[in-house]
């Protein structure tokens, strides 16, 4: 099939050609005829995505039960569409052992049971190439326990994911690029840090052998698709560049940080290295050259996780780098001078300040990162373009009462923190939830010594206070700052507030900015900008560059930091096509 043949067809024929798309739900199509004519697949797969979005709860709700349970009754009995017949045994499950049959039957009544239509989920997973059982019985498992209102759109995001791989096979279309990116990704999760690796977990920390064996993978990689250079530098940054046709011309940065989080997911940061390489990697493949140098930067820490030296690896190309930071130990006593010099490092203060970059050679640098937030995939968009990184104020702070005996004080005689903390916590969930564009966080709460029977005297806690502006993170501030003073006069407490960190909002280049926003229309997609609450290296380049930022949208509701942190190839696919654009309009 082809967008010319769909864009010209009737309607009943539109219809027609898009037929077992969406499971038994013509409808679907029918309304999305409308939009024609359709530039892209994308914007098509944008548009069925639409009308779903805009139905009717009832709608939605047949649309999911017009599919069939998982190892149903429907597949023993061989009564399966053709689709969802090739699904369901390209994840093997018409091979089924008598456990497994057993389990997901249970799963299936255990589901339709509190959620009143059958568990739906995308079987032939993010590359396309299927789930296997047991990643399938225990997305089961997990998803019994969501809320129903949350679990009815995660069925839906899952029947989009099914009608997208659906509408590849009738149009003939392998994203290539995607599922490269998706495959780097896969490659470089196989190391991981030791006392994790043993649990299949995912942990790279700074300049451990884990980290090290990443930096070694990424620059064979970049040699591999074509770079000119690739080198590993005195803080463990993979820097690679590929030279364009002017060597006069100022270059563009780009890249993201390949250490992670404890635990954590493939793609927070990776995907930053991995979508500029495969474009790289598709110009040397053509012979073809940019008319400027593009410098792609796998930055060697960002996350903070073995040494509190965060951003370290961004840091030391804009001069930020700490000397006192070489002395930090990690918890086995290892001093960063020392694991630089078991790395290889020159570990000298002379070394490392040559790393620090001219901006004046530089047109800015842009980076690509899944969103780590539920914005996207609850809109049904693949990418959203970045408006500004949230600047954040974070503090430390401890209440102090008088503790005292439970049954014996009365109520109005009571000089309770831990009550105070949570009245200040509730202050900080409402002010924010009535401010645009701000967060408040109270992560830590801790009563020292604290007993069953046993007013709290003390209570430590914590404050992140983010915003898109330095004005608005510096309002709130001073709200919860001033309510804290009051509550704390009202009830009769003291305070203590140690402020642990200040960082400015880095709002995106306009220019830059633009460059997003026209590659991702050119792709047939709506343009949705959003702010990133997360820091990024984009944040610290932003301290003596121009930046700015494309979000790639994650699944399983955006979470990230998390194993359960996933892509899909099709999504990176047109994150790669976008920063194609961005490449080859960038004057």
């Amino acid at each position: 099939m082809s967008l010319q043949q769909l864009n010209a067809a009737s309607a009943d024929e539109f219809v027609a050609l898009l037929d077992g798309t969406y499971e038994h739900s013509p409808w679907i199509a029918a309304r999305a005829a409308a939009g024609r004519p359709f530039a892209s697949l994308a914007q098509l797969k944008a548009a069925l995505a639409r009308v779903v979005r805009q139905a009717s709860r009832d709608e939605q709700l047949g649309l999911i039960r017009a599919h069939p349970e998982l190892a149903g009754k429907a597949m023993v009995s061989k009564r399966l569409t053709a689709e969802s017949t090739h699904e369901q045994s390209k994840a093997g499950l018409t091979d089924c052992t008598p456990e497994e049959f057993a389990r997901l039957q249970q799963l299936n009544a255990d589901y339709n049971a509190r959620f009143g239509w059958p568990f739906i989920l995308a079987v032939r997973g993010p590359r396309g190439l299927g789930l296997t059982r047991r990643e399938i019985i225990e997305t089961f498992a997990r998803r019994l326990g969501n809320h129903a209102d949350f679990e009815r759109a995660e069925c839906l995001r899952n029947i989009h994911r099914i009608a997208e791989i659906r509408l590849n096979d009738k149009f003939g279309f392998t994203p290539a690029l995607g599922q490269q990116v998706w495959d780097w990704a896969e490659g470089l999760a196989a190391h991981s840090d030791p006392g994790f690796r043993e649990q299949g977990q995912l942990t790279v920390t700074y300049l451990t052998e884990a980290h090290q064996a990443c930096a070694a993978q990424l620059r064979q990689w970049m040699l591999d698709a074509g770079f000119d250079e690739a080198q590993i530098d005195a803080v463990g940054n993979v820097v690679g560049v590929y030279r364009g046709t002017d060597a006069k011309a100022r270059r563009l940065m780009t890249g993201s940080h390949y250490d992670t989080v404890r635990n954590g997911g493939k793609y927070d940061g990776r995907l930053g290295i991995l979508v500029p390489m495969a474009c790289v990697r598709a110009l040397h493949a053509q012979g073809r050259r940019l008319p400027f140098d593009l410098e792609v930067v796998g930055f060697a820490e960002e996350e903070g996780q073995r040494y509190k030296a965060t951003f370290l690896g961004s840091g030391a190309l804009t001069g930020h780098f700490d000397p006192a930071w070489l002395a930090q130990r990690d918890a086995d006593g290892i001093t960063m001078l020392e694991a630089m010099k078991a790395a290889g490092h020159a570990a000298t203060v002379p070394a490392i300040a040559q790393l620090k970059r001219d901006p004046a050679r530089y047109r800015g640098f842009v980076e690509v990162h899944i969103e780590q937030g539920p914005v996207l995939d609850e809109r049904d968009l693949p990418l959203g373009v970045v408006t500004s990184i949230n600047g954040s104020v974070r503090y430390l702070g401890e209440i102090t009462g008088q503790a005292s005996h439970a049954g014996t004080t009365p109520m109005g005689s009571r000089r309770d923190a831990a009550a105070a903390v949570a009245e200040l916590l509730l202050f900080v969930e409402q002010q924010a939830s009535a401010m645009q564009d701000v967060v408040g966080t109270v992560g830590i709460l801790n009563v020292p010594a604290g007993s069953i029977n046993v007013i709290p005297g003390r209570c430590q806690f914590s404050l992140d206070l983010r915003a898109t502006t330095d004005a608005a993170r510096d309002a709130l501030d001073h709200a919860v700052r001033e309510a804290l003073q009051a509550i704390c006069q009202r009830r009769g407490l003291h305070h203590r507030l140690d402020q642990t960190l200040s960082a400015a909002a880095a709002p995106s280049d306009p220019g830059l900015q633009a460059r997003w926003e026209a590659a991702v229309q050119a792709l047939g997609l709506p343009v949705f900008h959003l702010p990133s609450g997360a820091g990024h290296d984009a944040m610290k380049l932003h301290e003596v560059m121009p930046q700015a930022m494309l979000f790639l949208r994650g699944g399983n509701a955006g979470i990230s930091h998390n194993p359960l942190e996933t892509i899909t190839a099709d999504d990176a696919q047109l994150c790669v096509e976008a920063f194609q654009h961005l490449l080859e309009h960038l004057q």
